[in-house]
C-alpha cells in the first residue's frame, strides 16, 4: 500500500529550507515513522529510565510486563505519574527542549501566589467572615482608599499596570506570611519558636514606612501606646489591624458595582456557584417590552463579528484556578469524572435532569493528568491523557463534557475539565516541535503498556466509511495494530500541507515529511482557513465556538502515516459497493457514518424555497466557504429567520445565521458598488426580476447600515 493520496501544495506556507531537527540517542526524524525504530526507542527509554531511577523503573517494568493488569487504581496511578514525569524528561532531552519544559514549570509557579491567596484568604477567611448582610456597614470607598495607601507606600515597585491581580495577591500574601509568623511567636508558650529574621525586618520596614507617611498612620489607630515597649506585640497588632481592613476591602469589592467590574475576570475571585439544575443559564432578565423573551445580562455577552474564533479558551492562570479547585480524586478512588457515578445496586446514577453520570466514555486518566499539570508538567500530563485518548485534539473544550457532569462536585459548579485538557495539549503543541511530540505519542507511548508502539504492517487492509470522529479514531487504533487503512468519505476533502505529510513523487519514490518546528506554521485564522472537509460533523456541524486547528492536527497526524490513504467524494453503496470493496482486496469494512438520521420536520411544504434543514444549512455554510469575504458561493439568507429546535445543531444554526447575515449583505453591497461603478445602476438592476429586486434592495439597505456603523 503506497502513501498519501493528494498531490497538494503548501497550504499557504512559504517554501524555505527544510527544518532541521536533531534528535538525541542516535535517532533521525525519519526513524519516528518506522515501527522497528519505535521499538528501539522504547528500549532506549527503558535503559535511561533504569539508569536514572532503578527503583521506580522496576515498578514500571513489572507493570508493563503485566500489561497493567491486576493493579489497584491507586498503585497504578502512582506508577504512571512517576513514569510520566520521567517520560517528560526523556522527551525534553530527545527533542532538545529542556529549557522550554522548565519554563512551563516556572510559569505555573508564577501563578501559585494567586492560587494560594484565593484558597487561604479569599475563600477560607473573607467569604466565611462576611455575608451580604454585612455590606451596609462596610464602606468600600474608604476601604479602597486604605488599600491604595498600602499599595502606594509599601508596594509601589510592583507592576500594577500590567498585572493588578497578581500584585494584589502579592500584597495579601506578604501580610499572610507576617501574620502567621507573628501569631506563632505570640502564641508560643511551651514550644520554642524563633521569629525568622526576614519576617522581623519586613514587619519593621513596613511599620516604619507607614508611620513616616501621613496617610499610613491610619493603620495604627486605637493601638495601645504601651505596646510600643514590646516590638513583637506592636507589630502583631498593627498587622491584625491591616488584616481587618484587607478582609473587609476584599469582600466589599466583590459586591461593589465599580469594584466588581474591575475583578470580573480575576481567578482570585472566581468562586464556585451553587448548581440549580433547572436554571443553569444564569443572569436571565425579561426584556422590558416583551412578555416572553429572555436574555443574558450585558456583562455576560460575548460579542461576535464574522467568523473568527469566538472563544480563545482559558489562559494558564484560569486553567490553574480550575486545577487548584480539583481535589485529585484518584488518590481516594473517587475520580468519578473518569469512572462515573453509581448507586449501591451498581446502576449508573442520574442527575436531577435525568442525565446519566457515566463519566468520561474513554476512562481518561483525568485526575492524574491534573495532578501533573498542577506541577507544571503539561507534557507528562499529556502522555497520560493519550493512553486512553490519543485523538485528544478532537475532544476537550467545546466538544465534550461528560466528565464535568460526573465531577465529584454535584451541588456546585464542576471543575472545567475540558479547559484543562485542551490547555495541556495546547502548551505541548506550542513547544518547539510540539506537533512532532504529539504526533510521536500517537505512534509511540511507553506508558500505554498494552500498545507502546505501532506494529509493523500485517498485510491486512480495512476500509473505513466516514472520516468523522468515529472514523478517524478507529483509523488511529487500526494503524497502531499494523493494519493498512483506507478512509472514504462522501464530502470533498481538501489536501493539506504536502511538505509536512510526505508524498510519493513522480518516480514512485516516497518523500518523507518535514518536521514542523512551530505550530504557528500550520495554524489558520478560522475566518480565512480553507475548509478541509475532513472530520465530518467536527468540520461542518461544529462552528466557530471550537478551534478547528485542532482538527487539522488530527488530519496531519493521520495523513503522514505510511499505511493510511483517504479518498473523498465516495459514497458507500453508490460509488463503491460491498462486492467492489472485496474485489479491491479489503479484508474488512468498518461503517463509521454516524448513528443518527437527519431530522425532517413533519410539516406541510417543509422543503419549499426559504426552508432548509439546519444540518444542511451548516454544511453549506462551512463547506462552500460562503462565510469568507472572498467567496462567491451563493447561500442566501433572509431575516427574520426561525429555527425549530433547541439542541446543539439548532443553537449553532441560530448563532451562525446571525453571524452570516451581516457578512452576506456587506459582500452584496460591495459587489453592487463595483458593478455600478464599472457599468451602471441600470445594468445592475436589469439582472433582477420583480421578485428578486426587493430582496436585493433590502440587502443593499442593510449593508449600508452596517457600513455606517463600522
Amino acid at each position: 500500500m503506497d502513501h498519501k493520496f493528494h498531490s497538494s501544495g503548501n497550504g499557504g506556507i512559504s517554501q524555505s529550507a527544510k527544518n532541521e531537527l536533531t534528535l538525541k540517542f542516535g535517532f533521525k526524524f525519519t526513524d519516528l515513522f518506522d515501527s522497528c525504530n519505535l521499538e528501539k526507542l522504547s528500549g532506549t527509554f527503558n535503559d535511561h529510565y533504569k539508569t536514572e531511577n532503578p527503583e521506580q523503573y522496576e515498578r514500571f517494568a513489572l507493570y508493563s510486563s503485566r500489561k497493567g493488569e491486576g493493579y489497584d487504581e491507586i498503585e497504578e496511578s502512582d506508577i504512571l505519574i512517576n513514569s510520566a514525569r520521567y517520560l517528560e524528561q526523556f522527551l525534553a532531552e530527545f527533542f532538545g527542549i529542556k529549557n522550554e519544559i522548565d519554563n512551563l514549570i516556572k510559569e505555573n509557579e508564577y501563578e501559585r501566589v494567586i492560587l494560594n491567596v484565593k484558597k487561604d484568604f479569599i475563600q477560607r477567611r473573607v467569604f466565611k467572615k462576611f455575608k451580604p448582610a454585612d455590606l451596609p456597614k462596610l464602606n468600600y470607598e474608604n476601604l479602597n482608599c486604605s488599600f491604595n495607601i498600602l499599595r502606594s507606600v509599601l508596594f509601589s515597585d510592583l507592576d500594577w499596570d500590567s498585572d493588578e491581580e497578581r500584585c494584589t495577591a502579592l500584597v495579601i500574601n506578604d501580610f499572610l506570611e507576617l501574620e502567621k509568623d507573628y501569631k506563632t511567636l505570640i502564641d508560643a508558650v511551651k514550644t520554642e519558636f524563633t521569629l525568622p529574621e526576614s519576617s522581623k525586618q519586613k514587619a519593621n520596614d513596613f511599620r516604619s514606612r507607614l508611620l513616616n507617611s501621613s496617610e499610613g498612620k491610619v493603620f495604627f489607630e486605637n493601638l495601645n501606646d504601651k505596646l510600643k515597649q514590646d516590638e513583637n506585640r506592636y507589630n502583631n497588632e498593627y498587622i491584625k489591624n491591616i488584616f481587618g481592613i484587607l478582609e473587609a476591602w476584599a469582600f466589599s469589592r466583590y459586591y461593589d458595582s465599580k469594584g466588581k467590574e474591575e475583578i470580573i475576570d480575576w481567578v482570585l475571585y472566581k468562586l464556585p456557584l451553587d448548581l440549580n439544575y433547572f436554571d443553569l443559564v444564569h443572569n436571565k432578565e425579561i426584556e422590558p417590552d416583551s412578555t416572553d423573551t429572555i436574555k443574558g445580562e450585558e456583562n455576560s455577552l460575548r460579542k461576535r463579528d464574522g467568523f473568527k474564533l469566538t472563544d480563545t479558551r482559558y489562559n494558564n492562570r484560569q486553567v490553574m484556578g480550575e486545577v487548584e479547585y480539583c481535589v485529585f480524586c484518584h488518590e481516594r478512588k473517587k475520580d468519578t469524572c473518569s469512572t462515573g457515578m453509581f448507586d449501591k445496586d451498581g446502576t449508573v446514577k442520574k442527575n436531577p435532569l435525568g442525565i446519566k453520570l457515566n463519566g468520561c466514555p474513554l476512562d481518561e486518566k483525568i485526575s492524574q493528568a491534573h495532578f501533573l499539570k498542577d506541577e507544571g508538567r503539561s507534557l507528562a500530563g499529556l502522555t497520560l491523557i493519550m493512553i486512553d485518548n490519543p485523538m485528544c485534539p478532537g475532544t476537550g473544550h467545546r466538544i465534550c463534557n461528560d466528565c464535568m457532569k460526573a465531577c465529584i462536585f454535584q451541588k456546585q459548579e464542576p471543575v472545567n475539565i475540558p479547559q484543562i485538557e485542551t490547555r495541556v495539549l495546547t502548551e505541548v503543541l506550542e513547544l518547539p516541535y510540539g506537533f512532532e511530540i504529539y504526533s510521536l505519542l500517537t505512534r509511540w507511548n511507553p506508558l500505554n503498556v498494552k500498545r507502546p508502539y505501532e506494529l509493523t504492517y500485517n498485510g491486512r487492509n480495512v476500509m473505513i466509511v466516514g472520516m468523522g470522529p468515529a472514523g478517524y479514531t478507529l483509523a488511529q487504533y487500526l494503524l497502531n495494530e499494523g493494519f493498512g487503512v483506507v478512509g472514504v468519505d462522501a464530502l470533498k476533502i481538501e489536501p493539506v500541507h504536502q511538505r509536512y505529510t510526505g508524498y510519493v513523487d513522480m518516480n514512485g519514490k516516497y518523500i518523507h515529511p518535514e518536521p514542523i518546528r512551530s505550530f504557528a506554521a500550520i495554524r489558520d485564522e478560522l475566518d480565512k482557513r480553507i475548509f478541509l472537509g475532513f472530520g465530518g460533523v467536527s468540520e461542518y456541524g461544529i462552528t466557530v465556538r471550537w478551534d478547528k486547528n485542532f482538527l487539522k492536527v488530527v488530519y496531519l497526524t493521520l495523513a503522514r502515516r505510511k499505511y493510511f490513504k483517504i479518498y473523498d467524494g465516495v459514497r458507500f453503496g453508490g460509488t463503491i459497493e460491498i462486492d467492489d470493496a472485496w474485489a479491491l482486496g479489503f479484508d474488512h469494512i468498518a461503517i463509521a457514518t454516524g448513528a443518527g438520521k437527519p431530522t425532517i420536520a413533519k410539516m406541510k411544504n417543509n422543503l419549499i424555497r426559504g426552508m432548509r434543514m439546519a444540518s444542511d444549512f451548516l454544511m453549506a455554510l462551512q463547506l462552500t466557504g460562503a462565510a469568507k469575504k472572498d467567496s462567491v458561493a451563493n447561500l442566501q439568507l433572509r431575516l427574520p429567520a426561525v429555527v425549530i429546535g433547541g439542541g446543539l445543531t439548532a443553537i449553532d444554526t441560530a448563532t451562525e445565521a446571525a453571524a452570516y447575515y451581516p457578512v452576506q449583505v456587506e459582500k452584496f453591497l460591495e459587489r453592487y458598488e463595483v458593478i455600478v461603478k464599472e457599468f451602471s445602476e441600470e445594468k445592475f438592476w436589469a439582472m433582477y426580476d420583480k421578485e428578486e429586486k426587493p430582496i436585493a434592495e433590502k440587502f443593499i439597505e442593510h449593508g449600508r447600515e452596517i457600513k455606517a456603523e463600522r
